[in-house]
């Protein structure tokens, strides 16, 4: 999954126009909101709409779910192999 993470970490600075950050400057683990890298909710929906795009991935923002999987690269990758494999119960 560290393939699918890298994915993930390039497509944060390029949907969100992180000048100053490099794939590498991001720990997969560290929270994305609030502390870590200090994403908002803004930021959020724009990550949303990329990773829907890229990955065809279904979000709903509604879904208790959806929080847990932005808190970390880690839970998003995490996220998007299930959706993409059909192995979550259900799309969040």
């Amino acid at each position: 999954m560290n393939d699918l993470e890298q994915q993930i970490k390039q497509l944060i600075i390029d949907a969100l126009d992180l000048e100053d950050i490099t794939a590498a400057d991001i720990i997969s683990d560290d929270p994305l909101f609030e502390s870590g890298l200090g994403l908002d909710s803004i930021d959020a929906l724009e990550l949303g709409m990329a990773l829907q795009q890229k990955f065809g991935v279904t979000i709903d923002a509604e879904d208790k779910s959806t929080k847990e999987h932005f808190q970390s690269v880690t839970n998003l990758a995490k996220f998007v192999h299930s959706a993409s494999t059909g192995t979550q119960g259900e799309t969040a």
